[in-house]
């Protein structure tokens, strides 16, 4: 019967896959054709999971893109970025396969505008690291009573009358030379390098501080210098960098023998308070006023009873000549008589021993003997327990897993330390661990796919 329908050719209709798989496939094709990148853009609709995951939205004013950055990996960035933030991100471009979305999965984030100068710092902190000028070995102790300090500020600055405040109360004995040079700025660099250095040529003061408030981290370049840091490393003196907050941290800190939270804290470690220094010269006299009486009382002591003890020289010499005569006429009595007696007893008993005393030649032959039976017994013995400690040491080999994962097998654990077994324990994003050999390894599950029997 003809129906006017043609009839389908099922041998040459297309392939027809899931949802699924078009994502995944989709998701695969965006991670081979983009490598990972630095986008820069605004954060919006920041949100932190209980899990510890961070989801929010990267924006500029044409476009948005939903963004992710587990928290494997937000854990070690140096900030937690809120809306309205400029970022800069180094992501992966990717697809979340059950919903379809396209998102970044973000490796780490800074802050835009500064990745340029925090790159620059730490090449250049790693070089002079290399150069030993960081080096925890050339730190210098501070001096213990400071007489003079040194500063290295702007006259302008807060820090500065911070740092006077904090003398003036702590300790108003303590002279304050200023070395001043601005801060910031084109050149502030070489000026503050030529104030140090000034001050280490000088050397009219017991510790210097390198100093200012806190700002931005382009309002702290100058104290990032290659020439500020060598210049305080070369300086004659101690150094205190106390430079922005406590968050902060410059070149100069590390160079510096001691660094500081703040101006202010670096005032207070490098002079002592006056009144501590009172308080202990107080303690030291009342010790040495107690040392002093007690070595009086001692001496007195010793006076009275030498006096008690001496005598006359010469009634005591005839004392003496007197018990030495007596002593002498006892010992020839005593000595004569006894010692004949003696010596007659002692042979009578010498021969009487001599008659009883036993042979002991067979019993030290008996002892011999047993004494080589022993060893022998014990030498076997040993030869025994070592030959069963081998067989033990044998099987435990054989069932030890290092040896396993020696011959190139792994084992793999999810975030909670459960061993994965089958396909179905995994899915999609999710972190692991794979134990090898000679290590550990972080892994994140791209794709997951069972194996069908």
């Amino acid at each position: 019967m003809n129906t006017g329908v043609s009839p389908i050719d099922e041998t040459n209709a297309p392939a027809i896959i899931t949802v699924s798989a078009l994502n995944q496939a989709v998701a695969r094709t965006l991670e081979r054709s983009f490598p990972l990148v630095w986008v820069a853009g605004e954060v919006s609709n920041f949100t932190r999971a209980a899990s510890g995951h961070w989801y929010f939205t990267l924006k500029d004013d044409g476009a948005q893109v939903r963004a992710v950055m587990f928290k494997g990996r937000a854990q070690y960035a140096s900030f937690t970025p809120r809306d309205g933030d400029k970022v800069e991100v180094r992501t992966l471009v990717t697809l979340y396969a059950p919903r379809g979305d396209y998102q970044l999965n973000i490796e780490s984030i800074r802050r835009a505008g500064v990745g340029n100068l925090y790159e620059a710092f730490m090449r250049l902190k790693e070089k002079l690291t290399a150069e030993g000028l960081f080096d925890p070995a050339r730190k210098r102790p501070l001096p213990y009573f400071a007489k003079t300090i040194g500063v290295v500020t702007s006259l302008q600055a807060a820090a500065l009358r911070d740092i006077l405040t904090a003398l003036k109360r702590r300790a108003p004995h303590v002279h304050v030379i200023l070395y001043p040079a601005p801060v910031q700025g084109d050149g502030a660099a070489g000026k503050i390098a030529e104030a140090i250095h000034t001050a280490s040529v000088r050397a009219e003061c017991d510790v210097l501080l390198v100093c200012r408030g806190g700002g931005s981290m382009e309002d702290l370049w100058s104290f990032n210098d290659e020439g500020v840091a060598r210049a305080i490393a070369a300086c004659s003196m101690p150094v205190i960098s106390g430079v922005g907050h406590e968050t902060d941290f410059t070149l100069a800190d590390f160079a510096a023998d001691l660094r500081a939270p703040t101006p202010t804290a670096a005032a207070e470690l490098a002079a002592t308070p006056r009144a501590d220094w009172l308080a202990m010269l107080e303690a030291h006299a009342d010790d040495l006023t107690r040392a002093m009486h007690r070595r009086m009382d001692d001496a007195a002591q010793a006076v009275d009873n030498l006096t008690h003890r001496l005598l006359s020289p010469a009634a005591l010499i005839r004392h003496e000549r007197l018990k030495l005569h007596a002593m002498q006429t006892r010992m020839a009595h005593a000595s004569r008589a006894p010692l004949d007696q003696a010596r007659y007893a002692l042979m009578r008993a010498g021969t009487r021993l001599n008659a009883h005393l036993p042979s002991t030649k067979p019993q030290r032959v008996a002892l011999k003997d047993e004494a080589r039976r022993i060893m022998i017994a014990m030498a076997t013995l040993q030869v025994r327990r070592r030959q069963a400690v081998a067989a033990l040491q044998a099987q435990l080999d054989l069932l030890n897993p290092q040896r396993t994962l020696e011959r190139g097998y792994a084992i793999v654990t999810d975030e909670r330390g459960k061993i994965v077994r089958t396909p179905r324990q995994l899915r999609p994003g999710q972190n692991m661990t794979v134990r090898v050999a000679a290590g550990t390894a972080q892994v994140g599950i791209a794709m997951v796919q069972e194996t069908l029997d």
